[in-house]
């Protein structure tokens, strides 16, 4: 891992391979280590990078008030820091928000678009779920959130095959857990995320990829995406539950590869 001056403070951020940049922007935990299952077989061809969000992993941690819009600015310090005019952006669930934001602010920087378990904008299931987190947060820390993290994130079947595993992913996320001010910041700043007005105006080429039984972003959300952005496609894979980058990486990887191959 490597750390790039952006803005006011640092993001820590791998590169994997050559070729045409694409970026993987992760989900509400924010840490590039998500994209495991993806960097090898994208690396093979792409420049591909991932990178930890400001306030996670190894990126500053400074006290801010936290914004999807501010996640992007970010995202596009990271790109002119490393001299990336225009990349392909692979996101999911709050980095799928990003990407959304990403097409409509800055469409000049992106070549094709993919989001991943994603949503329009926070409806009474999501506000009910978020606010549970957020009290959870709250309440008890960063390890009771742990511990529910994985029955949200992962269906059944994922779970009884990976028990193991599981805790280990536990152990790490409690070890390196943010401030909770910055988990219930980020929380905030996703619930109050709506782009549904400017969804019209994306014109990058688009896939929009969901499994059938995400617990948190259900498909509505990305059938939703898909009547709202010209000329997107709609793939919404059978199981796999919200994290179906690491529950399917095989059928993942190809689908997504053929997408920007197209």
């Amino acid at each position: 891992m490597s750390k790039i001056a952006v803005a006011d403070g640092e993001i820590e951020y791998q590169e994997t391979g050559r070729g045409h940049p694409l970026i993987f922007v992760s989900g509400l935990g924010g840490a590039g280590r998500y994209w495991e299952p993806q960097v090898e077989a994208f690396g093979a061809r792409y420049r591909a990078i991932t990178y930890d969000q400001r306030g996670t992993g190894g990126s500053d941690r400074k006290q801010r008030r936290f914004s999807v819009d501010g996640m992007t600015a970010d995202l596009i310090g990271l790109m002119d820091a490393l001299e990336i005019e225009k990349a392909h952006i692979v996101g999911l669930s709050t980095g799928g928000a990003i990407g959304q934001t990403m097409a409509v602010e800055y469409p000049q920087r992106l070549a094709r678009l993919v989001v991943v378990s994603t949503w329009t904008h926070c409806d009474p299931w999501f506000r009910r779920l978020f606010e549970a987190r957020r009290a959870m947060y709250l309440e008890a820390g960063s390890a009771l959130h742990a511990m529910f993290h994985p029955l949200w994130l992962y269906p059944p079947d994922y779970v009884n095959a990976h028990d193991a595993e599981i805790d280990e992913e536990r152990r790490k996320a409690v070890a390196g857990a943010p401030p909770v001010e910055v988990s219930i910041g980020r929380i905030d700043a996703i619930m109050a995320f709506d782009r549904r007005n400017d969804l019209g105006r994306i014109r990058a080429p688009t896939l929009i990829v969901a499994a059938d039984n995400d617990y948190i972003t259900p498909a509505y959300h990305a059938e939703a995406l898909a009547r709202a952005i010209p000329g997107s496609k709609l793939v919404i894979m059978k199981g796999g539950g919200h994290s179906v980058s690491k529950t399917r990486p095989e059928e993942f990887n190809r689908l997504v590869l053929e997408f920007l191959a197209d």
